[in-house]
């Protein structure tokens, strides 16, 4: 059975024994993209940077942005072709642009530290979110993605990890195990092939 059959078709009663193993043979990064549009996320696939620009740019222009929060330098270098003020100083008010730590395909979440948010808490920063990130940052789960963080920065683990997992703020679905979950933001992932 096709993956697009899968997606558009309701499962039938003898089809619902196969769907775990075939999820488990699928590449990680079809199960992050798949959990992550379960979860209300919005994410553009950029084979280059000048895809990267041009996605930051559309996105800007459809919400009529003029203003966005970022302090991430890299990032910074991506806006100056955008006409967009950037601002380095936090503010809940205007988007935030920034990278992330990972992406974990297991429930597609977005896993951030203070690398990215500073001090702040994710519900203290704008409901508004544009994320880059590269598909080598995809990992199984958050072990995973503890793990990498672990190596990554031997010594001096960043503090503050938490994450996104529901990208749609208005959002009335209330599951058991996300209650009092207030992270939830509207966010955009600008996701670049690196591998």
């Amino acid at each position: 059975m096709s993956f697009f059959k899968k997606l558009f078709n309701s499962p039938k009663k003898n089809d619902s024994k196969e769907e775990p193993l075939e999820v488990e043979n699928l590449p990680l990064d079809q199960i992050f993209v798949q959990n992550f549009i379960k979860n209300d996320g919005k994410f553009l696939y950029c084979t280059s940077l000048q895809d990267v620009i041009s996605n930051l740019k559309n996105i800007i222009q459809e919400n009529s942005w003029e203003k966005i929060t970022c302090n991430d330098s890299d990032l910074i270098k991506l806006t100056k072709s955008i006409q967009v003020e950037t601002i380095e100083n936090y503010n809940k008010e205007y988007p935030f642009l920034c990278s992330c730590e990972h992406l974990i395909a297991q429930n597609g979440s977005i896993l951030f530290s203070s690398n990215q948010l500073k001090e702040y808490k994710i519900p203290e920063l704008s409901e508004h979110f544009i994320v880059y990130a590269t598909t080598s940052q995809i990992v199984k789960n958050n072990g995973d993605s503890l793990t990498g963080i672990k190596t990554r920065y031997q010594g001096n683990i960043p503090s503050n990890i938490s994450a996104i997992k529901n990208y749609n703020p208005n959002s009335n679905n209330i599951d058991f195990m996300n209650y009092g979950n207030t992270n939830a933001k509207n966010l955009y992932l600008l996701l670049f092939e690196d591998l």
